[in-house]
C-alpha cells in the first residue's frame, strides 16, 4: 500500500454538501503562531505562464485522483484510509470561494493538519496547471457554453486582457469575480442592468478559461469525447464519455467499458409548496440533476445530467423524456430570494417510468433569530494535552416556526446566538453530522423550519490552571446543559446538578447539568482537579472514540475540530534536529501511519501500544517535512 496522492485543501465535505457543511471555511490560527518548519518557497502566488489544464488533468490523475476521486469528490481509495475526510474539490460550494493562489499555497507549503505534505516534487508551474485543472471539476460543459454566450452577447465592452492578466485573476475566486461582473470596476462597466436573467456564475467560470493556456491542437482519428452534461433525456452515456475540461469521471478506456443498463424514457416530477405568502415569479427556474454510481457500487456518484425547466403557477415541475435507469440518484434545486432550496434525494426504483421527487416547501425569511430553541447543549472539556484545555460544545437548535432564518456571521465569522465561555479563544464551527440541512448564504447560513434538529459544534480552548473559572453567557433560552468532565475533575457552580459519574462505553466521565437556562442569563462554575486516568482522554481526538460516541456519533466533524487544535499545540513545542532514519521519506511514515490504523481498527493493537507508536510517527513527519 503505497500513499503518494495527498493533496489541496481541507474541507469537511458529505455528498453534495446537502446535510453538512463548514460554517467557518478556515479556522485562523491564533496570534504568534510559528509553524514547526521553515515552509517551502511559494515564489510569487500567480503563474508565469498560463496553466496547461491537459498537463494538470495528468498530473491530477497520479497524484490526487487516489485521495480526492477522480471527479474531486472526496472518494479516492487511498482517502478512505485516513483519519480525516478529504477536500471534497469537485463540489461548487467548495471551489467557487477558493482563489488559485490559495489551492496553489497549499500545495506548495501542505497541511500536515490534514496528512498532506508539500508537494516539492512538482515545480511551479506544474502545481499552477494541476491548481488550475482542479478548479474545473466543479463546472459543466453546460455551464461553459451558457458563460461564452453571455461573454460574446454582453461583455463587448469588457477588455480580455484583464482577464488574462494571471497576477489579477489568480487572486480571485470565481464568486468573487461574479460579483465584480455584477457590479462593475473601473476597468470595466457593471453587467447588472445587462444581465437581468443572471447567469454571472456561468459567466465567471468561462472567464476563468481565459487564463489557461489553448488546448493542443487536435489529433487526428482521436476519439471524439462528450461532455454528459449535454447528453440530456438521450438515456445514460457510455462510461467513455468524458467532458472535455474533465468535469465529469474519468475517462475509461474501451477494454474497462461495461455495457450500460438500457434507460427508460421517463418522467421525473415534483412539487414545490409556496410558504412565503407572496406569488413565484412566473418564469422561476428549476434544476434537475442526476447522478450514477456506475459500475463500481462502492465509488462516488457521478453527475450524468443536468436540465433546466419552469415552475408551473401551482408549484408543479416535470421534467419528460429523461432517459432513467434503476438506482440512479436524481435531486432538484431551486433558487428563491437569493436562497438555493433542494430536494431530498431520490432513488430511481426498478422498472419504473416516473420518479417522483420530495416536495420541497419555500417559506419567508426574516432575520429574527430570536424564534430559535436550543433544546440542549453538551459540553465536553478534554484534559489531555500539557498546558491547554479543548472544549467542544454541541448545540441542538429547533426551527419551529414558520420562517427561514437568516444567520448573518459577519466579518469576524461568529454565530450571534452562540457565545463561547468568556476569556477563551473560540476557534470555530462546524454542522453536526445529524443536523437538518442548512442552506448557505452569501454572508453565513440559513436554518428553514425543520422537524429534524440542527447541530452545530462550536470548539474552543483555555489555558490551564489548578482552578479553571467559565462564565457561559446564554444568547438564547437553554432547555438542558450538560457538563462532561474526565473523571477526576469536578464542577462547582450554583445552577449545576451533579449527576456523578457516568460510563460512556469504557470511559469514566463526571456529568453535571443545569436546566431552563434563561437568555441573558450567565451559567458560571469553576473546575478543579486532574483526570483520575490521563489516558481515559486521548491525547490525539482523531483517535478518541470514546469522547467521539458520547456526543452522540458526531463523526468526522469532531475529528477535524481535535487533530487542528492538538496538532496547533504541538506545533509550539521545540523542533528536534535529530535525524530520523527508520524512514526514507514523508510518504513511508504516511503508510505506517495507515497501517497501524488498520491494526487498531482490526483489534490486533492495543489501545496504549498504538497511542504510543502513532505519536511517535507523527513526530517523526513532522521531522522530515
Amino acid at each position: 500500500m503505497k500513499i503518494r496522492h495527498i493533496f489541496i485543501l481541507a474541507i469537511s465535505a458529505a455528498f453534495l454538501a446537502a446535510c453538512n457543511f463548514t460554517l467557518a471555511a478556515d479556522v485562523t490560527p491564533p496570534p504568534n503562531y510559528v509553524p514547526p518548519t521553515p515552509a517551502p518557497t511559494l515564489g510569487p502566488l500567480y503563474p508565469a505562464s498560463a496553466p496547461d489544464i491537459a498537463n494538470g488533468k495528468i498530473i491530477y490523475t497520479e497524484k490526487c485522483a487516489p485521495c480526492h476521486g477522480g471527479t474531486g469528490l472526496g472518494d479516492g481509495p487511498d482517502g478512505k484510509q485516513l483519519p480525516v475526510t478529504v477536500a471534497a474539490l469537485g463540489l461548487p460550494e467548495t471551489a467557487s470561494t477558493a482563489s488559485p493562489a490559495k489551492w496553489y499555497t497549499t500545495v506548495t507549503q501542505g497541511n500536515l493538519d490534514r496528512f498532506m505534505p508539500p508537494f516539492v516534487s512538482l515545480n511551479e508551474q506544474e502545481r499552477w496547471d494541476v491548481v488550475a485543472y482542479a478548479l474545473t471539476l466543479h463546472v459543466t460543459e453546460k455551464d461553459l457554453k451558457r458563460g461564452q454566450e453571455l461573454y460574446e452577447n454582453f461583455c463587448v465592452d469588457c477588455p480580455a486582457e484583464i482577464f488574462r492578466d494571471q497576477k489579477r485573476m489568480a487572486s480571485i475566486s470565481n464568486m468573487e469575480l461574479a460579483q465584480l461582473l455584477h457590479d462593475g470596476t473601473s476597468d470595466f462597466p457593471a453587467l447588472e442592468s445587462k444581465m437581468t436573467e443572471g447567469g454571472f456564475t456561468e459567466l465567471a467560470a468561462y472567464i476563468r478559461t481565459l487564463t489557461f493556456a489553448p488546448p493542443p491542437a487536435p489529433v487526428v482519428d482521436s476519439a471524439t469525447e462528450t461532455p454528459i452534461a449535454a447528453v440530456a433525456g438521450a438515456g445514460t452515456p457510455s462510461a467513455e464519455a468524458t467532458p472535455l475540461d474533465g468535469t465529469a469521471q474519468a475517462q475509461v478506456t474501451p477494454e474497462a467499458t461495461i455495457e450500460p443498463v438500457a434507460a427508460s424514457a421517463g418522467k421525473v416530477n415534483g412539487l414545490i409548496e409556496n410558504r412565503t405568502g407572496q406569488d413565484f415569479p412566473s418564469d422561476l427556474k428549476i434544476t434537475l440533476r442526476g447522478f450514477d454510481h456506475g459500475a463500481d457500487p462502492a465509488a462516488g456518484p457521478q453527475e450524468i445530467l443536468t436540465l433546466e425547466g419552469t415552475v408551473n403557477a401551482d408549484g408543479t415541475y416535470a421534467f419528460v423524456d429523461v432517459g432513467i435507469v434503476e438506482n440512479q440518484i436524481y435531486l432538484a434545486e431551486v433558487e428563491v430570494d437569493g436562497l438555493s432550496y433542494q430536494t431530498e434525494f431520490a432513488v430511481v426504483p426498478a422498472e419504473t417510468t416516473e420518479l417522483v421527487l420530495p416536495d420541497i416547501i419555500v417559506y419567508s425569511t426574516t432575520e429574527d433569530y430570536s424564534a430559535l430553541k436550543i433544546d440542549s447543549v453538551q459540553i465536553y472539556f478534554d484534559f489531555a494535552t500539557e498546558d491547554i484545555a479543548q472544549i467542544f460544545a454541541v448545540y441542538n437548535i429547533s426551527n419551529p416556526g414558520d420562517k427561514t432564518i437568516l444567520i448573518k456571521m459577519g466579518d469576524e465569522q461568529k454565530v450571534p446566538f452562540i457565545a463561547f465561555p468568556e476569556g477563551v479563544e473560540g476557534l470555530g464551527y462546524e454542522a453536526g453530522q445529524d443536523s437538518a440541512a442548512f442552506v448557505p448564504t452569501a454572508d453565513g447560513f440559513a436554518m428553514p423550519p425543520s422537524e429534524t434538529a440542527y447541530s452545530l459544534i462550536a470548539f474552543a480552548s483555555i489555558p490551564k490552571a489548578k482552578e479553571i473559572a467559565i462564565s457561559q453567557p446564554v444568547l438564547l433560552s437553554i432547555g438542558r446543559l450538560s457538563l462532561f468532565l474526565p473523571e477526576g475533575v469536578e464542577a462547582q457552580g450554583a445552577a449545576l446538578t451533579d449527576e456523578g459519574i457516568q460510563t460512556l462505553q469504557t470511559t469514566n466521565f463526571h456529568v453535571y447539568s443545569a436546566s431552563a437556562l434563561k437568555a441573558g442569563e450567565s451559567l458560571g462554575f469553576t473546575l478543579t482537579g486532574a483526570p483520575k486516568d490521563n489516558t481515559a482522554v486521548a491525547p490525539d481526538v482523531t483517535q478518541n472514540k470514546n469522547l467521539l460516541i458520547g456526543i452522540g456519533g458526531l463523526g468526522l466533524v469532531l475529528i477535524l475540530a481535535g487533530v487542528w487544535i492538538y496538532m496547533r499545540d504541538n506545533k509550539k513545542e521545540e523542533e528536534t534536529e535529530e535525524e530520523d532514519d527508520e524512514f526514507e521519506d514523508t510518504e513511508s511514515i504516511m503508510d505506517a501511519i495507515i497501517a497501524i490504523d488498520e491494526l487498531h481498527r482490526a483489534g490486533k493493537l492495543s489501545d496504549p501500544a498504538y497511542k504510543q507508536r502513532r505519536e511517535e510517527l507523527k513526530d517523526a513527519l513532522k521531522r522530515k517535512s
